[in-house]
């Protein structure tokens, strides 16, 4: 009786429930976790899945999802870097056409949203399933990553690019300012705005959606676009902190955002879910990824241990919607 008193309760905070059991057994096991170098450490390595997998959490409210983050990210972070490197060759001279630092920023940020933005017009003009467009683009951003870099990294951008990914700001490292802003900005659309009650009511039922007036393709490529400029968000952070655009970059971010969301509680079917519980999703992830490294797992039982976690996060989601 006294289980069922409080069940509702551990179905909401269930994530939190999780990442406090995981933060105690791994600081038993490692002395080093508790430790204010290898908590901004981890702060700073999970800023960049954070920020993905908040646009990754609008489209899986509304019952779609994105394959091709990682590869966005990939091509964005070496447009952004290619840009700043090398400008733009003219084809009638040997000269370049320089790019200030905000101005290569800006590119990548506009071509992230552009491919998303693409994604979105492919699902909603020609009815193509979403995880079929996005695995397109996958291989299409991927593809036009190699053949930009031509399979090499583009290294050097500068000091002042350097510091979005490496830099601190008021004793708190630069990348985890910026998740920050993409979170409170999220968590305002998805509460607080017209758009975000949308994407709600898509999630829930599509149909009753479009019959109530709402226009569903015109969400869903808005979303998608959000979804692809985070994308290059974070591939510019990532590309800023390492100082080198590798054309490999990105490889799993797509499995790691998905598996943020879910685990912090968003269903796959769509309509139900939250930013602040993917948060908790990305911070479980990164606990997790960071505790195996500090008790020196083996990297191929890492890859076990984290399809486990996702499978069991699925399976927690599924019975929880049984319950509801």
């Amino acid at each position: 009786m006294e289980l069922k008193l409080y069940k509702p309760y551990l179905v909401k905070f269930q994530s939190l429930i999780a990442l406090l059991i995981l933060c105690l057994l791994i600081s038993i096991l490692s002395d080093k976790f508790l430790t204010m170098s290898n908590g901004w450490n981890v702060m700073r390595q999970i800023s960049v899945n954070i920020t993905i997998s908040v646009g990754m959490t609008l489209i899986v409210l509304t019952a779609g999802i994105d394959l091709s983050v990682g590869s966005v990210l990939a091509l964005c972070g070496a447009i952004t870097a290619g840009l700043l490197k090398n400008g733009i060759p003219l084809p009638s001279a040997d000269l370049f056409v320089g790019f200030t630092l905000l101005g290569a920023i800006v590119i990548g940020l506009l071509l992230g949203f552009s491919l998303g933005g693409f994604n979105g017009w492919v699902i909603t003009k020609f009815k193509v399933p979403p995880f079929v467009a996005t695995l397109a683009m996958l291989t299409i951003a991927r593809g036009l990553t190699f053949l930009y870099t031509e399979g090499f990294p583009i290294s050097g951008m500068g000091e002042k690019f350097a510091y979005l990914g490496t830099g601190w700001l008021f004793g708190i490292p630069v990348p985890v300012w910026i998740s920050a802003i993409v979170v409170a900005i999220a968590w305002v659309i998805t509460n607080k705005t017209r758009l975000g009650r949308y994407i709600y009511a898509i999630g829930g039922n599509e149909s009753a959606s479009r019959l109530s007036g709402i226009n569903v393709n015109k969400v869903k490529i808005v979303v998608y676009s959000i979804a692809g400029g985070l994308a290059a968000t974070g591939g510019i952070l990532v590309t800023s902190r390492l100082d080198s655009a590798q054309p490999n970059a990105g490889v799993s971010y797509e499995l790691d955002s998905i598996a943020a969301v879910v685990i912090g509680g968003t269903s796959l079917a769509g309509g139900k879910g939250s930013v602040l519980g993917t948060v908790l999703g990305a911070i479980i992830i990164g606990v997790l990824n960071n505790g195996l490294v500090l008790l020196n797992v083996s990297p191929f039982w890492q890859q076990v241990v984290k399809g486990a976690v996702i499978l069991l996060a699925v399976i927690i989601d599924k019975s929880n919607s049984k319950n509801d």
